[in-house]
Parts: C-alpha cells; sequence; structure tokens
C-alpha cells in the first residue's frame, strides 16, 4: 500500500496548508479550508505511446522554430468560431463556464452533432438516454458523434485510446475524479489532478478537449483559480432567463483575442446563430419615442447597432434615483454632471433610469454621446428622429471625443439604413462619397442644437 498524507486546501481559492487554520491567509474567507488526503504514488493517467515516450524536448533558437499558421478546426458555428478566433487549435484546452440552466450543454451537443470531426461526448451528469433525447431535437441523425457517460478518467482514456476521436468534450470537469486522489470529485485536488491529465493528453495528442465548468454563486468559475490558468481559453456563456438570447464571451484566449462576441437565440431545437446582431438589439417602433438613442458600438472585430433607453423624471421620494441595467452606474453619474456643470441641464433633483435594450453589457466609451441624447430626449420630452445614430466618446469638459474605428462603425450604420450619424469633429475621416450624412460636433451644446433646435 502506497504511503499517504493529508494535506488542507482552501476550498475558495485553492491554497494549501500544512495544518487547519479557521481563516485563508490568500483570499480571506472564513471556514474554507478542509482536509484531503493525498496518495503519493506515480501517476499514470495518460500513458503516451512507447514511440512518443523516448523523444525529449530540445531547446531551438527563435528563428529556427516553425511559425507556420497553426491548422485550427472549424466547429462549424460562425460564432463560436469568431469568439474562438478561427476555430479550436489541436492540443487546445477550452473551458466553457456558466450558470445552471443557460445553455452550456445544449451548445456543445450541437456542435459535436453538426461537425464531420469524430467527437467524444463525455458526460458525468446525464445518461446516454438523456442526452439522446436533447439530440433527437437538435440532429437526429448524427453519425459522428460518440456518447460516454463516465466520470472516472483511467475508463474515460480507456475510451478515448479505443475510440481515437478528434474532438473530446468533457461535461463537466467538476464531475470527474481519479484514482490517484482520495476526496470527493469537485474538489480542488480532484479538478487540478484531472485537468492535469486532460491537458497532459491534448498536448501529446494533439487533441482538443473543451471542458465545461461550473460556477459559484459568485460568478466565477468553481474550483482552483489555477483552472483558468492551466487552460488556453475560457470562454463565459451569459443570458438572461427572462430573454431568449445567449452571449457568448472570452475571458481568455492564448489563441485570438478576448473582445469578441457571439450572440445565439435559444429556441426549442437548440441555439441559432444570430448573425445580425441589430435585429435583437434595436426596437422595431414606428412611433418616435422620447429617451431612445441608437449608438454604434464595437465588440471585437463586429460593429453593432444597440439601442439605449433613458426615463428621466421629477424624484419624488426627496433622494434622486440614478438606475442603470447594462451599463456603468458611476459613468453615468459623471455624465450627469457634464451636462449640468458645461451645459446648464439642472439634472440633480431629478431621477434617472438607463437601460440598455437586448439583455448585454456595454463597455464601450464610445457610447457616451447616445446616452446623453436618450438622456436630454427624455428630459424635454422631445423624440429624436428615426434614422439618426450617435459615435462618440464624451469628456469632463463637455467636449466631444473621437473614437477608434470610426469609420467602421459608419459603414455599420449606412448599411442598416441610417441616415445621419453624430461623431466627434476630431475624428480622421479619409470615406470618399458616403450615403450617410456624417455630422461633426466639437461640443455638448452642438448636439443639442442640431437634435432639438
Amino acid at each position: 500500500m502506497a504511503k499517504t498524507k493529508t494535506a488542507f486546501f482552501c476550498q475558495n481559492c485553492g491554497t494549501q496548508y500544512a495544518k487547519w487554520v479557521g481563516q485563508c491567509s490568500a483570499c480571506k474567507a472564513w471556514n474554507t479550508v478542509v482536509e484531503e488526503v493525498i496518495q503519493k504514488e506515480e501517476k499514470k493517467g495518460w500513458k503516451t505511446p512507447s514511440s512518443t515516450s523516448k523523444k525529449i524536448a530540445k531547446p531551438l533558437r527563435v528563428n529556427e522554430i516553425n511559425t507556420d499558421k497553426e491548422l485550427r478546426l472549424s466547429t462549424y458555428d460562425l460564432e463560436f468560431n469568431r469568439v474562438l478566433g478561427g476555430g479550436l487549435v489541436p492540443g487546445s484546452l477550452v473551458l466553457l463556464g456558466g450558470e445552471p440552466g443557460v445553455g452550456k450543454s445544449t451548445l456543445l451537443l450541437q456542435i459535436a452533432l453538426k461537425i464531420p470531426y469524430k467527437t467524444l461526448y463525455v458526460s458525468g451528469e446525464e445518461s446516454q438516454k438523456q442526452i439522446k433525447m436533447r439530440a433527437d431535437r437538435i440532429l437526429p441523425n448524427s453519425e459522428n458523434c460518440y456518447i460516454l457517460t463516465e466520470t472516472k478518467t483511467q475508463n474515460i482514456f480507456q475510451q478515448i485510446e479505443a475510440t481515437e476521436p478528434d474532438i473530446v468534450v468533457i461535461d463537466s470537469i467538476q464531475t470527474l475524479h481519479s484514482d490517484y486522489i482520495e476526496s470527493a470529485a469537485g474538489s480542488i485536488s480532484q479538478i487540478r489532478e484531472c485537468t492535469a491529465e486532460l491537458i497532459k493528453f491534448a498536448k501529446e495528442t494533439n487533441t482538443p478537449v473543451v471542458l465545461i465548468g461550473h460556477i459559484t454563486k459568485d460568478g466565477t468559475i468553481a474550483g482552483p483559480k489555477i483552472l483558468e490558468h492551466m487552460v488556453d481559453t475560457v470562454l463565459q456563456f451569459e443570458g438572461d432567463r427572462n430573454y431568449v438570447y445567449r452571449i457568448l464571451r472570452a475571458l481568455k484566449n492564448r489563441f485570438g483575442s478576448t473582445s469578441e462576441l457571439g450572440i445565439y437565440e435559444m429556441q426549442g431545437s437548440g441555439l441559432r446563430e444570430v448573425n445580425n446582431p441589430s435585429e435583437i438589439l434595436i426596437s422595431k417602433n414606428d412611433e418616435g419615442l422620447s429617451g431612445t438613442a441608437i449608438a454604434s458600438t464595437v465588440e471585437g472585430m463586429r460593429p453593432l447597432m444597440i439601442e439605449i433607453q433613458a426615463l428621466v423624471s421629477t424624484a419624488v421620494y426627496g433622494t434622486p434615483q440614478r438606475s442603470t441595467t447594462g451599463y456603468n452606474a458611476k459613468r453615468l453619474n459623471m455624465l450627469l454632471a457634464v451636462l449640468e456643470k458645461r451645459a446648464g441641464f439642472k439634472l440633480g433633483a431629478k431621477d434617472v433610469f438607463l437601460n440598455i435594450t437586448g439583455g448585454i453589457s456595454i463597455d464601450d466609451p464610445a457610447i457616451d454621446l447616445a446616452v446623453i441624447a436618450a438622456i436630454l430626449s427624455s428630459n424635454e420630452d422631445i423624440s429624436i428622429e428615426k434614422g439618426v445614430c450617435f459615435a462618440a466618446e464624451v469628456g469632463l469638459a463637455g467636449e466631444i471625443r473621437p473614437v477608434q474605428r470610426v469609420e467602421q462603425r459608419i459603414l455599420e450604420a449606412e448599411k442598416l439604413g441610417f441616415n445621419t450619424i453624430y461623431v466627434s469633429k476630431n475624428n480622421k475621416i479619409s470615406l470618399k462619397n458616403p450615403k450617410i450624412n456624417i455630422e461633426l460636433v466639437a461640443r455638448i451644446e452642438d448636439v443639442v442644437r442640431g437634435l432639438f433646435g
């Protein structure tokens, strides 16, 4: 029998201690340190073939390293490919996190059924019949997807050797356990050990592995923080149960940008890719309503037209309220201070509510001008003309500041049928014969005169 030893781990951050302590010194959480048994034994998780086990890595000069573009495996999902940076990189580990019921398993099962590569879908949460019921709604006649219900990593690797899949999907990493760690599934040690075995398998066989991860009540991925450092890509799948739309973001990506955005619509037959996000972010109201303005923003390489709604009313309870949905509340307070100090609008005794439609959150400062336009429109109870949009940042002095990639924003507004766009006077625009009227403004007063006379 191999010698065993015990160690103490913080279930919140994964810090190891030699003895039990009441408070973790790393994350300052109380009563999160638990004892786990670690068996000191030679690990035999993923066995490499004898031909590759004799290879020893050697240092190479920088100019000797092959820099040919890595061939990516397409997932045949435009939104998923966009967020990943073009597809799955062979040998990479992708971690997908999200709230319960948001559609993580549906998304990866849909991709596994759609792609022409041999895929092994390993589930530790559902039976094969349960997965088959979902697959019948999505794509019942797939011949390249294999379903395995197993939680023991040693058995999973045996099936991988027998099946030889091109892509492996694990649902979820918190349900796996290894015989070499004597602790419960989902513990710090088990998550770290199982992930390490999967990383070794992925790198040595050049097979991409996609993991599904649970999240805590704080919205972070459950398990040690080192889990996010070990994998190559961390994706966040977001969505509100009151909306049918889901948003896929990259929090970390070693092979692409982290600013890309993928949008899906949840349907009975699975998740539908939304290739034109403006169809869900802009209302279809033909009537002119006060308090609404359209902003042109950019997420990654994709331009979006979003609708901003504002409501300004007299404060009834004495203290004015400032409430935002999908927008930074501190930035709203700053813009209100600029309007009062620089433009002379008395909003200090009024309630201001701001909402970005579609249930998404935007941090782009280029929507500042649209936020101010919506607030002024609601305050004056005058609607902004249909076909007008905005793309500019507002400074503390009340000046209209330029934004990046303004030409791409203008072209997107022109493509969607807008006839006027307000941008900063300091933006350098080299478009020839644009079909949209470009209003160059320098201060807030210029915008107010152009919109409300």
